[in-house]
């Protein structure tokens, strides 16, 4: 698979931006200048620089230079207020992008309710966006409709930050009015797009302004990146799409198995260095009549027991294409009520924008809204 070249703005590093405005014989101050003009003011086109001399953006211009945030083919929105994009690239990709607006509540900005998170998830300024790190997926998840587009490519840093901006700019949304949560739980595995993944933390946070503590990402389990991840001097929390009790249920729903055991994952899990009042969170998807018994639940509280985690139980949520069957709902709670006495926080995730195809494991560029089973 070959990366495309890119002359955008966004995708550059503030190393890269230096040199840029070295290269054009521009003084110094113009570096903060251009980062005002790209996470501040959100800014769409060159002409809208009017703070760079208007030389120095012809010129950008004739070089190919351009913004790169991605631009809206499609916009669905759920009658619970949560919204999907589609956003296009210059090279004629695309990737989907989630805007949920008040009470998405949780650590993660997951739509788990619990305690104060239900006080939180009434605060009048709170959202989540839910970003995309490739177009596509090649992790296979049997049950994700994402796996069903296959990998194209990855996003380039700019790609994956300017999904936010774009969001930001559409629902006229100022940082620091409001609380924004960002959750990399989109299209793609971001840990096998981990360079630019984490360039693009770096920027939301140092430029954009949205702390890293407002962040969680999530993983199929690419166990050589947890180590790396949690070297990591800024990073957002850690989300593990684990999804079964044990090795052979797991490899049959999600491959990637076959390749970082359970065993592994765990194992790398039990290093991860937690942060101060930090969890995990492990993310189970309940698919009816596969990993929802109360079996399944004694052996996932023998299966994590000991580590500083939560568990997020997701009902599946479903859509074209995939064969399994939403669990009955008595037996989400009873799984959940065996977690919870065994001592282990477990929170049943709302859905959000199920009916435009927006919740988890939904985004697939659907356009044609069927009704779900």
């Amino acid at each position: 698979m070959t990366e495309m070249q890119h002359c955008e703005l966004l995708s550059l590093s503030n190393e890269e931006l230096t040199g840029l405005i070295e290269d054009f014989g521009q003084a110094p101050y113009r570096f903060r200048q251009l980062l005002d003009g790209l996470y501040r003011q959100r800014w769409t086109s060159l002409e809208q620089f009017s703070t760079l001399p208007l030389e120095f953006r012809r010129q950008l211009a004739d070089s190919g230079y351009s913004i790169g945030q991605p631009t809206t083919e499609k916009r669905f929105t759920s009658s619970d207020g949560t919204v999907r994009y589609l956003f296009g690239f210059s090279d004629g990709q695309s990737v989907e992008t989630v805007w949920m607006p008040e009470g998405d509540g949780g650590e993660a900005g997951d739509g788990s309710i619990s305690g104060d998170e239900e006080l939180q998830a009434t605060e009048r300024h709170r959202a989540t966006i839910c970003l995309s790190s490739q177009v596509g997926c090649a992790v296979e998840c049997a049950f994700c409709m994402t796996a069903l587009l296959g990998l194209h490519r990855n996003l380039t840093a700019g790609e994956i930050a300017g999904q936010v901006l774009a969001v930001l700019n559409d629902q006229q949304v100022e940082i620091g009015s409001e609380r924004i949560n960002l959750v990399f739980m989109g299209q793609g595995e971001p840990f096998l797009n981990y360079d630019n993944f984490m360039q693009a933390v770096r920027m939301l946070v140092g430029e954009a302004g949205i702390p890293a503590s407002r962040m969680t990402v999530s993983t199929s389990g690419i166990v050589p990146r947890i180590a790396d991840f949690g070297a990591e001097e800024v990073r957002p929390k850690l989300a593990v799409s684990l999804n079964a009790s044990n090795e052979a249920l797991r490899t049959s729903v999600m491959p990637i198995t076959k390749k970082w055991t359970i065993a592994k994952l765990l194992a790398a899990l039990r290093d991860f260095p937690l942060r101060n009042r930090e969890r995990l969170t492990f993310e189970y998807v309940l698919l009816g009549g596969v990993n929802d018994d109360t079996s399944h639940a004694r052996e996932l509280v023998d299966l994590i027991r000991g580590l500083r985690a939560k568990v997020n139980l997701i009902a599946l949520n479903p859509g074209p294409e995939i064969s399994f069957l939403m669990p009955d709902h008595d037996c989400v709670l009873a799984f959940q009520s065996i977690l919870t006495a065994a001592g282990i926080p477990a929170f049943i995730r709302r859905p959000r924008g199920r009916d435009i195809y927006a919740a988890c494991g939904q985004l697939k560029h659907t356009t044609e809204l069927v009704q779900l089973r």
